[in-house]
């Protein structure tokens, strides 16, 4: 009988637009007893999750909780409960995640429009607002921080062109949540979609997601829909389609969340308690000292760089503040030097993917991995690297511009 080794993964400094580093607390909380999903004392921290996440999300939203699943299973939830085939849909596209919106909206029967923007750059909000006044949409989906380009799309105007419309706005900021500014509430947004494994530095496995009224009452009409409810007042709602999916239906997530605790599933126990002790630790440290602290190393890391000569990729306008991309030096094997790191240094960085594939390295400073050691030991690491594969520059130089920073020089 074949024998297995005992679990011991190695020690990463990982540098990457996601997965990052788990917070010690977080593992910590991961440990501790199971309890029963429907034990006052679990659904308690149910509870206190919902309170946390409200003021993540900078919203008065009733409802806001995490669906069981990686980010997708977010998404996935908040399009296929307000999606029904035939329902117009408008998503601009400027990186890889804004197509996959596009095939989840395909997949939901919507007739959907797309408008594209160069990778690097975002949409001008009048660009979008055209569109949708043009193609007349139920919903506006969008990405809010393209990981894949690094560059971060505003959204303020968007969203209240969208109310005054009468447009459902869902906005994907699964890499943004807990890095950067997610004002829910201001920018008129309807649904929202976080996710864990990013700037919120817990592991994988559960997707936060929002949404108001506006969106509940269609998420509310459907049901009705699917429990056959056609009376004379829900006339207008009968060309209405049930939610298509059980698992991934808000409904019915909702009534789990809401103090009827409906059963729907099992609650994943340790990952509620991952995410609680994540969002506990994001409070406890405030919003804005964490968009700080990440404004702070993402200036150090840029400062490094460009003092070893490295050239950033894309419209600098709209840089999102927790990835920096950089393009591959034309003389220089990308993938060469990120095994190096890794291998030699213990350092992750990311490539990047379809026209930007082999172009570009992306680096990360998210939650638990925004921090000055590791920028300072990706920098230091890089510049030995760079050196190994005879790319000229000079020994220190980034080290220093990078301590400058913090040293307030």
């Amino acid at each position: 009988m074949k024998r297995y080794a005992d679990l011991s993964p190695s020690q990463r400094t990982i540098m990457t637009p996601g997965p990052v580093e788990v917070d010690p607390r977080v593992l910590r909380a991961m440990s501790y007893p199971i309890l029963g999903q429907f034990d006052p004392e679990f659904t308690r921290l149910m509870n206190e999750t919902m309170e946390m996440l409200r003021l993540l999300f900078r919203t008065g939203n009733r409802w806001a909780y995490p669906v069981d699943g990686t980010s997708r299973s977010g998404i996935e939830a908040v399009l296929a409960s307000l999606i029904e085939p035939g329902d117009r849909v408008l998503i601009p596209i400027y990186g890889r995640f804004g197509h996959l919106l596009h095939e989840i909206a395909d997949r939901c029967g919507a007739v959907v429009r797309v408008i594209e923007k160069e990778w690097g750059t975002v949409f001008e909000p009048e660009e979008v607002i055209g569109a949708m006044k043009s193609f007349k949409p139920h919903v506006v989906a969008m990405v809010h921080g393209e990981t894949s380009t690094g560059r971060i799309q505003p959204l303020a105007e968007i969203g209240k062109a969208c109310r005054d419309e009468g447009v459902l706005f869902v906005v994907d900021a699964v890499a943004t949540i807990g890095g950067v500014p997610v004002e829910t509430d201001n920018w008129y947004i309807d649904a929202v979609i976080g996710g864990t494994q990013k700037c919120l530095s817990v592991p994988s496995g559960m997707a936060p997601v929002t949404y108001n009224e506006r969106a509940e009452r269609k998420v509310l009409a459907r049901k009705r829909v699917e429990r056959g409810l056609r009376s004379m007042a829900e006339a207008e709602l009968s060309d209405l389609r049930p939610i298509q999916s059980n698992y991934l239906d808000l409904s019915q997530l909702q009534d789990y969340w809401s103090p009827d605790r409906l059963n729907h599933h099992t609650e994943m126990t340790s990952m509620l308690y991952a995410l609680r002790e994540g969002l506990r630790i994001v409070l406890e440290e405030g919003l804005d000292n964490r968009f700080a602290r990440h404004k702070l190393h993402e200036s150090a890391l840029i400062a490094g760089l460009e003092a070893m000569g490295m050239t950033l990729y894309g419209d600098m306008k709209c840089k999102m503040p927790v990835v920096t991309c950089v393009t591959i030096p034309g003389n220089i094997d990308g993938e060469s030097v990120r095994s190096m790191l890794l291998h030699r240094f213990g350092i992750e960085i990311a490539s990047s993917f379809g026209p930007l594939k082999g172009k570009i390295w992306r680096i990360g400073t998210m939650g638990y991995s925004c921090r000055e050691r590791n920028v300072l030991h990706l920098l230091g690491a890089f510049e030995a690297v760079l050196q190994r594969h005879r790319f000229k520059l000079s020994a220190g130089a980034a080290l220093q511009a990078a301590l400058d920073v913090y040293e307030g020089g």
